[in-house]
């Protein structure tokens, strides 16, 4: 009768076959196996296959590998000092490189540091040209900002007044001053003018029992 091993088990026989020699590039990382529980992962850089997993980070299981396994040339992992630490007590020719990941995030994180702690020479680094030509752009911008909300009252309010309406039913009817309503109304066209100044109209309110106490409080007078 056949025997029947589950995956895990023969994953398990499979990782306690010593190897037959060392890998030359050696890839050392960790990664979280829960909320502050690390392991250890080395690899065989060159082939990219795994070679031994265990729980933890620290220098001292790492140098008990690399005696196990002497002859690793090229030790390639992160920025862990334990790592580190570990690589150049048992294996003092080895040399420690580090990997992809964090050296773009290294290199990334350095250049940021030098703009930010740059910022204020950048601007004088551009050409007088260009530097003149950037700030004319962004007044320019901005006016154009400033000018669209008037010019778009501006001649709304000429629409309306073209039709024989008054300066107040206009200026209600767009939200605006009346003395601003005035203003262009008499102005040139395509000149706005001055900034507009907006007011919120305020609309009296009656309690709804008022005309009906004032009507009660008539008929008693009159009895």
């Amino acid at each position: 009768m056949p025997w029947r091993l589950s995956r895990c088990t023969v994953l398990a026989q499979l990782m306690r076959v010593p190897l037959l020699a060392a890998p030359r590039v050696l890839g050392v990382d960790d990664f979280a196996l829960c909320r502050d529980t690390y392991a250890a992962l080395l690899v065989d850089a060159t082939t990219r296959l795994p070679l031994t997993l265990w729980e933890g980070r620290d220098a001292e299981q790492l140098g008990r590998w690399l005696r196990e396994h002497p002859g690793v040339e090229v030790a390639c992992r992160d920025g862990s000092l334990a790592y580190r630490q570990g690589i150049a007590v048992v294996a003092p020719d080895a040399v420690q490189v580090s990997d992809r990941l964090h050296l773009w995030q290294g290199l990334s994180r350095r250049v940021q540091d030098i703009a930010s702690g740059h910022r204020g020479c950048l601007p004088t680094a551009l050409p007088t040209e260009e530097r003149d030509r950037s700030r004319t752009g962004r007044g320019a911008q901005r006016g154009h900002a400033s000018r669209a909300p008037r010019q778009k009252a501006f001649e709304a309010v000429q629409a309306l007044t073209l039709t024989g309406r008054s300066h107040s039913s206009v200026a209600r009817e767009l939200g605006l001053n009346r003395r601003t309503v005035s203003k262009y109304a008499r102005a040139p066209s395509s000149r706005p003018g001055p900034p507009i100044r907006r007011h919120g109209r305020k609309t009296a309110t009656r309690h709804p029992c008022q005309s009906g106490w004032r009507t009660s409080r008539t008929a008693n007078r009159l009895r």
